[in-house]
């Protein structure tokens, strides 16, 4: 039954697309399509991904962690690849950024720690000896 009004209908349709059709042609201006019409494609130039610092942040939390720098340098490096993957470069290059600062300052303070250990430990054999004497 339904077939059979789709089928009575179908003389109307083509029609009323015909019509459509009409009109979309009188709307510009009587011409038909223009075969020299341009498309324009817009070609972003390819860049890199921003760096994340993953491994660096790795190292910093196992070996350089002062003040657990390392730990949140590790957590915003995760967080900056999360954003890498998901294509927001704007959000994954400030992750990166602050990754980076946080790297440098465990980095920066842990060496200064290490060379304050070594310094006192190699001038308290010579304290010690000059106070004996």
């Amino acid at each position: 039954m339904r077939s059979r009004k789709l089928r009575s209908k179908a003389p109307e349709l083509m029609m009323r697309l015909l019509q459509v059709e009409h009109q979309a042609s009188a709307l510009s201006y009587g011409r038909g399509p223009d075969p020299r019409e341009t498309t324009i494609i817009n070609i972003q130039a390819f860049s890199p991904p921003p760096p994340d610092y993953l491994a660096w942040s790795l190292f910093n939390m196992l070996y350089m962690n002062f003040c657990c720098l390392g730990f949140a340098a590790l957590i915003f490096s995760v967080k900056a690849r999360d954003r890498k993957v998901l294509g927001d470069v704007s959000g994954a290059h400030s992750y990166g950024s602050t990754s980076r600062c946080l790297n440098i300052t465990a980095l920066v303070l842990s060496l200064a720690f290490i060379i304050l250990i070594a310094v006192l430990l190699a001038i308290g054999p010579f304290a010690l000896f000059h106070m004996v004497s």
